[in-house]
C-alpha cells in the first residue's frame, strides 16, 4: 500500500512539473477564444477605457494580452425589452474602442479574418447579441445587426420573448408548457439566422426552445456560456440529452466559469456570506444598487468571499463530463467575465487563461486536445456557419 501511495505521489508531482513547464509553450501557440464576455455593457455604464489596465472588472486589452487571449466575442446585451437601440450603442462603443487602439484590436466576422488578426498579433473582436429581445420582434433588425458584425444571436436571455421561451421562465412556470418553445415567428428567426450565416446560440433558452431550434437549424449551433446540469442542476445548465443533441448537430458548448453554474454548493455558501454582512449589504445596496453592492462587498471582504468560490478543478470536471459524453470536438470556453460576481479560485480575469491550460495538462489532456478546447473547436463551428 505504501509503495502504491508513493507511486501515486510521484505521478502527481510529475504531472504538476510537466504542466508547469509545458503550459507556456502550448498556450502561446494555441488560438485562445472566449465566446462570451459582458464587457460592453459595463464599459458604457461606467465610462471606463478597457484599452487600458483596469483595477476593477475582468477584462481589458492589457490583461487580454497577458492571458494570451486571441479572440473575444463581446456580448451585446441589456436586461430589458426594447434593446435594439442599446445594441447599436454598444456596437458603436466597440467600434470606438477599435478605432482608438487599431494596433491592438480589430473587428472580425469569419475564420479567415480571425486568422489574419491572430497572425498580426491583434485581439480578434467578434460580436454576439445576447437575447432575442434585442431584435424587438423585427426580422429586419437581424439583417442590420448581421451587417454590423453579429456572429451569433442568443435566442433568449433569462426573459422569454413572444416567440421563444427561456430556461428561467420555462422552469419557473411563468411560461406554460403548452406555450413553450418556438412559435412560427421564432422558427423564422432560426431560418433567417441560418440564411445570414449567423450562429444560433442556445445558452439561456428553455428545453423546449432548445430542441425546437436545434432540430430546425441546418448548421451547427453554439451554446456560448453554459455548464453541465448533471454536476449542478440549475436551469441554465445543459442536461445530458441536450449535450448529446449538440454533439449530433456538430455544435459547440462553451463552458461558463460562473461559480453558481459550476458548484452545487455555491448558492448556500453565498447566502451565508451575505447573511454575515447583511447590514453592510443593505447599506451598500441603498447607495449603489444590488449588483454593485455585491461586487463592493466582495472587494471589502476578499477572504470570506474566496471561501465561497470553487476550485479550478471543478471547471475541469465540467469539461471532462462533456468530453466523455460526446467527445473532445464539442467543448470550448465562454467565461462570462464581467457578467457574474464569482469565478473559481485563481480565475480573476482574462489574464488567468493560462491557468486553464495548466489545469487541463494536469488532468491528462494532450496538446492537440487542449488546443481544440481553447479555440480550434470554435473555429470549426465558425467555419461551418460563416466560412
Amino acid at each position: 500500500m505504501k509503495k502504491l501511495l508513493f507511486v501515486s505521489f510521484l505521478a502527481t508531482v510529475f504531472n504538476y512539473a510537466y504542466a508547469q513547464s509545458t503550459t507556456p509553450q502550448i498556450h502561446e501557440t494555441a488560438v485562445v477564444v472566449d465566446t462570451h464576455g459582458d464587457i460592453m455593457f459595463n464599459q458604457i455604464k461606467s465610462g471606463i477605457d478597457i484599452g487600458k489596465l483596469q483595477k476593477t472588472g475582468n477584462f481589458d486589452l492589457v490583461r487580454a494580452k497577458q492571458g494570451g487571449l486571441d479572440v473575444q466575442v463581446f456580448s451585446i446585451w441589456c436586461d430589458h425589452l426594447g434593446g435594439y437601440p442599446i445594441a447599436n450603442q454598444q456596437i458603436d462603443s466597440l467600434y470606438s474602442l477599435i478605432s482608438r487602439y487599431p494596433s491592438k484590436i480589430t473587428l472580425v466576422s469569419n475564420a479567415q479574418e480571425l486568422s489574419k488578426a491572430v497572425a498580426d498579433g491583434k485581439l480578434a473582436a467578434m460580436i454576439g447579441v445576447e437575447g432575442g429581445h434585442m431584435i424587438e420582434n423585427n426580422l429586419s433588425y437581424i439583417d442590420k445587426l448581421a451587417k454590423r458584425g453579429m456572429i451569433y444571436l442568443t435566442l433568449t436571455w433569462n426573459n422569454s420573448t413572444p416567440w421563444a421561451s427561456s430556461a428561467a421562465e420555462e422552469t419557473s412556470g411563468k411560461v406554460k408548457r403548452e406555450n413553450a418553445g418556438l412559435n412560427a415567428f421564432g422558427k423564422k428567426v432560426v431560418a433567417r439566422l441560418n440564411k445570414l450565416r449567423v450562429m444560433v446560440d442556445l445558452s439561456h433558452v428553455g428545453e423546449k426552445t432548445f430542441f425546437d431550434a436545434i432540430t430546425l437549424s441546418k448548421k451547427p449551433v453554439l451554446v456560448s456560456h453554459s455548464s453541465v446540469y448533471a454536476l449542478n442542476p440549475v436551469a441554465r445548465n445543459l442536461k445530458d440529452e441536450q449535450i448529446k443533441a449538440v454533439g449530433k448537430n456538430g455544435g459547440l458548448i462553451s463552458l461558463n466559469f460562473y461559480s453558481g453554474f459550476l458548484d452545487s454548493t455555491y448558492n448556500t455558501k453565498q447566502k451565508a456570506f451575505f447573511a454575515k454582512y447583511n447590514d453592510e449589504l443593505k447599506l451598500l445596496s441603498s447607495k449603489y444598487g444590488r449588483s454593485n453592492a455585491i461586487d463592493t462587498l466582495i472587494a471589502f471582504h476578499p477572504k470570506d468571499a474566496d471561501a465561497t468560490r470553487p476550485s479550478i478543478e471543478l471547471l475541469i470536471d465540467h469539461i471532462d463530463y462533456i468530453v466523455k459524453l460526446i467527445g473532445i470536438d464539442h467543448v470550448g470556453l465562454g467565461a462570462d467575465f464581467d457578467g457574474a460576481e464569482s469565478f473559481p479560485l485563481g480565475i480573476n480575469s482574462i489574464a488567468d487563461y493560462p491557468k486553464i491550460t495548466s489545469a487541463l495538462l494536469k488532468r491528462g489532456y494532450n496538446e492537440a486536445d487542449i488546443k481544440k478546447i481553447l479555440g480550434e473547436n470554435f473555429i470549426r463551428v465558425l467555419k461551418a456557419n460563416r466560412g
